[in-house]
């Protein structure tokens, strides 16, 4: 489904991507774990183009999202994305939340996206929250909303930029729940996470970034049972 060559992103002299390069299949579910300042982020934003890379290619479905021809608003709704805030407008409630993508980009009636936003509501627990703003919303519950209104697009794939990190600790459970349940259900995910745990259970793959490479790359049990590199002993040591 997407393939990254030889992906570079450089800020300012500084080369926060040095050549990645990976394969992300249909159904993977992808971690990617690491120090702070390894360039998880970046590498995960520049997956749709949210940060222009400086070298390389990201071809996702065939099409190389590089070339300038390209449609990337296109190529967008097809890869769902979740950041660390949730990013709501607070000014609309939850189904307006949901609903206004797709009404206006997919050209949806009203009607079916107001029926697709409360199945998925229903899903995460929050159907009877439709009419609430944001603000009424504990964290765990606007994360859970920030995820349905990334599937209400339908997408592909769902990129999730370490979505609980900006949780208290007990909301945390209710929301690695819905991506757990996502992951079941076969979506294609590619999530950067400090979640060991959820890495572990969940993923098919883990990618350990470091200093703008990918360091080391397996299965969980290769990654966190059999790690091979002194650098991805010493990460695990300090965050099991």
């Amino acid at each position: 489904m997407i393939d990254v060559v030889n992906l570079e992103k450089h800020f300012g002299g500084k080369n926060v991507l040095n050549g990645i390069n990976v394969t992300i299949n249909k159904g993977d579910v992808v971690c990617v774990i690491g120090p702070s300042g390894s360039g998880k982020s970046t590498f995960l934003r520049c997956l749709n183009m949210l940060e222009k890379p400086t070298g390389g290619s990201i071809i996702f479905e065939g099409d190389n999202l590089m070339d300038k021809h390209i449609d990337l608003n296109a190529h967008r709704q097809k890869m769902g994305m979740v950041f660390q805030q949730f990013n709501l407008f607070p000014h609309m409630t939850i189904m307006e939340n949901l609903t206004t993508a797709p009404m206006m980009l997919k050209k949806m009636s009203k009607d079916d996206a107001q029926k697709k936003a409360l199945e998925l509501l229903e899903r995460v627990g929050l159907a009877d929250r439709a009419a609430d703003r944001p603000s009424q919303l504990s964290g765990g519950q606007q994360q859970r909303v920030a995820i349905c209104r990334a599937l209400c697009m339908e997408p592909d794939v769902m990129l999730f930029d370490e979505p609980t990190s900006a949780l208290d600790p007990e909301m945390v459970g209710e929301v690695l729940d819905v991506m757990k349940e996502l992951a079941k259900a076969g979506m294609t995910m590619v999530v950067v996470t400090h979640e060991m745990g959820f890495a572990r259970e969940v993923s098919n793959r883990v990618i350990f970034l470091d200093d703008g490479v990918i360091a080391e790359e397996g299965t969980p049990d290769e990654i966190f049972n059999h790690p091979q590199s002194e650098r991805l002993q010493s990460f695990l040591a300090k965050v099991l």
